[in-house]
């Protein structure tokens, strides 16, 4: 599989969201980071859309 998820710069607005608390690696937080630098985006919405990408194109499956 070689989906990408497609973001596009935008300009801050719109929220509504809930917050939680998570921990990450450095490593993840700077590609975070970076990529919220070069899409205008802030983190938290980067964040949402990475997990809302992942939830769509992850399926459990069973070890056997």
């Amino acid at each position: 599989m070689n989906s990408k998820l497609l973001i596009t710069k935008k300009l801050r607005g719109d929220d509504g969201y809930r917050v939680f608390s998570v921990r990450i690696r450095t490593d993840i937080l700077d590609q975070v980071n970076a990529l919220a630098d070069d899409t205008g985006r802030t983190r938290n919405e980067l964040i949402g859309m990475l997990l809302e990408f992942a939830l769509e194109h992850s399926e459990v499956v069973n070890e056997h």
